[in-house]
Parts: structure tokens; sequence; C-alpha cells
């Protein structure tokens, strides 16, 4: 190496950073056996953020633009270094450059089922997965609580990392939430703005911004699938065309399971028989659900001859009073609602019994 190439070596001028990977979120400068001189080139492009550290310590933060580097942008580093009034000769800082650019289509998933309880179905299992987004909201504080001192930090190192956090806040947050387990897939929506409410805060704590946060689906076991689309369908059918749509396939069924055309003539009779009385019994349980108990009878009212003229009608505590009162005597023609012709009092049943408590006339009198 010449003079004039380790000279050149020995002093930067130009700090920038181009990634051409997509996927790195913090780069440490080269600056391997080099050093900063007074005046040297500071470019931070759109997306990034420049950060120098001072033998471990947080020094001075660069948003986008070109920078001369002085004492004057500098006056963290100078106060670490003891520059009271600017450098003249080289010195050594570390420079981080951070990307604060969204990383998009971050994934995320279960890899066990979730447990919920749920107050229909008891013990359930789901799964969930879908992507999230995220950018650096505050490099400083990324750079101390995640990378440390990795010269090249990337998306992969922390994913992982970020993908548990996300499953086990959503675990959380679905518990919370307390929600019927059906509705988990219907309003994923709902659930995703629930879930990145959760997550914001907790990751700002490790400069992480999460702009966006999607569950793409919940899924459960298919029984409890069936059950719940069973359920669905039971509010909004006639229960009776249900019995006999089972019926009818318990009545296919039996026909298949019996062998020749007798068997299936006897799975034909089963199953017509089973869907009358199914029928029949919803239709009478429907009835009883809708009309509930039975209506009060009507009073026993009877229309009686008396003075040769149509009276009443009478209740039968009317009719004894009438009979007591000798005004009304077994000769009486009496009539009520459902007898074909007037019949004499004493041959009607419900009047007999107030006839047979009179006593008969004295002797002699």
């Amino acid at each position: 190496m010449g003079l004039f190439s380790k000279l050149k070596a020995e002093f930067i001028d130009i700090i920038e950073f181009l990634d051409n990977s997509n996927d790195t979120i913090v780069h440490r400068f080269d600056r391997h056996q080099n050093e900063i001189k007074n005046g040297a080139k500071l470019t931070v492009r759109e997306g990034q953020v420049a950060v120098f550290i001072n033998e471990g310590q947080l020094a001075d933060v660069f948003t986008p633009g070109m920078y001369t580097l002085t004492t004057e942008n500098l006056p963290v580093l100078s106060t670490l270094k003891g520059w009271k009034y600017g450098f003249n000769s080289p010195f050594k800082a570390e420079v981080y450059f951070v990307s604060t650019r969204n990383f998009t289509a971050q994934k995320w998933g279960t890899k066990n089922p979730i447990i919920l309880s749920d107050p229909r179905f008891g013990m359930i299992e789901i799964r969930a997965f879908g992507t999230y987004v995220i950018k650096i909201s505050d490099a400083p504080v990324f750079i101390k609580e995640i990378v440390g001192t990795d010269g090249n930090f990337t998306n992969d190192e922390i994913n992982e990392h970020l993908k548990s956090m996300i499953v086990t806040r959503f675990t959380d947050a679905v518990g919370e939430a307390n929600l019927p387990v059906e509705s988990y897939a219907s309003n994923v929506n709902e659930v995703s703005e629930f879930v990145h409410s959760v997550i914001g805060p907790e990751f700002n704590e490790y400069g992480i911004g999460v702009t966006k946060f999607l569950i793409e689906n919940v899924s459960m076991p298919e029984e409890l699938k069936k059950e719940i689309f069973e359920l669905s369908r039971l509010n909004s059918i006639d229960l009776n065309k249900l019995a006999k749509m089972k019926a009818a396939k318990a009545m296919e069924k039996a026909a298949e399971n019996q062998s020749g055309t007798a068997g299936a003539g006897m799975g034909m009779g089963m199953g017509f028989a089973m869907a009358g009385q199914m029928g029949n019994a919803m239709s009478g349980d429907k009835k009883t659900a809708a009309s509930g108990p039975p209506p009060v009878p009507k009073e026993l009212t009877f229309y009686l001859v008396i003075d040769g003229k149509q009276a009443g009608p009478y209740n039968l505590a009317k009719i004894d009073e009438l009979v007591k009162a000798k005004e009304v005597d077994k000769n009486t023609l009496a009539w009520k609602e459902g007898m074909s012709n007037w019949l004499p009092s004493g041959d009607v049943i419900e009047l007999k019994k107030i006839f047979s408590a009179v006593p008969p006339p004295i002797p002699g009198k």
C-alpha cells in the first residue's frame, strides 16, 4: 500500500450507507482502523437515521439530510469527548444507520392451539395467523434494547422474537375480550384492532412501532365448526322442516344399510314412521310453546222456561236458589249450549244433583 492510500484509509471523508438487501434494520458503518476527521460528510437518506455511539454511550442522532461534521452538530459527542473549543484531530466513534421504513408482510401465527373457555361449548381450541407491519420509531432505544453491538442487524433476527410477543399478547387479548367463539372468525377486523391496541404500547418500549396488525384467519376444530353452523341454522329455519329433513336422511341411510328390495321397503317404512313421529313431536312442542296454558273454561249456564217464557241464562248457584224458592222444579224445561232440544230439568245430568239436595215435601202438607 502506498503512502497516499494509507493516509486515505486512515481518515474517513464520507459516511453513508446504501442498503441493497431490503431486510437490514441496523447497519454499523465499517470504520475498521479508520477515524472520522473534522469536516467529514455524513449523508443520511430518506428512511434512515444515523446514531453516533462513543465508547458504548449513545451520542448524537441525525435525521435525513447531508451534514458536515463539526462541533456544532455533534453537541453530545463533543461533551463526551471533552471538546470545548472544537476538534481538529480525527476521532473514533461508532456510527449506526437505522432503517425507519415500514417492514411489510411480516407473518405471525400460533404454533400451538390457544385454549379458551366458552360458556356454550366449554373448553375449546383455536388457531390464528396473519401479518403485521413494523417500523423503528425510536432508533436509540431500539439499539440499546435490541441491537446491542450487532454490526448488521436484519429483520430475520428480530422476527421470531416479535412473533412470540404477538402470539402471547394475542392469547391474552382474546381471553380478555370474552367474545363468543364464532365472533373471532366473523369479526376479524374488530379483533385485529383490539389486539393491535394491546401489543402497540409494548412494542414501543423497544423503539418499535406496529403500524398495522391483521388477523387473516381464525380456525377451530371441524366438529366445533359443525356445531356452530348447526346452531346458526336452527335459529333461522323451521324446526319441523329440520326434523323431517333429518328423518328423510335417516330413511335413506336405513335403506342403504338393508339388503335387497325388502330391506329398502323396510328402511323406507322406518323412515316415514320416524318422520311422522318427529314431525308430530316438533309440531306439538311448537304449539305448546306458542299457546301456553289452556284457557279458563266457561262457566256452565242454562236457559229455563218459567211461566211459559224463556229466562236466563242462569248458573248453577242461581238455579239452586230458584229450586229452593220453589220457582223451578224437575219438570221445568232447561237448555244449554250444545243440547239439541229442551229437556225437563230433572233429566239434565248437571242439574240432577241440585234436585237431590232438596228435601222432599213434608207428608200430609
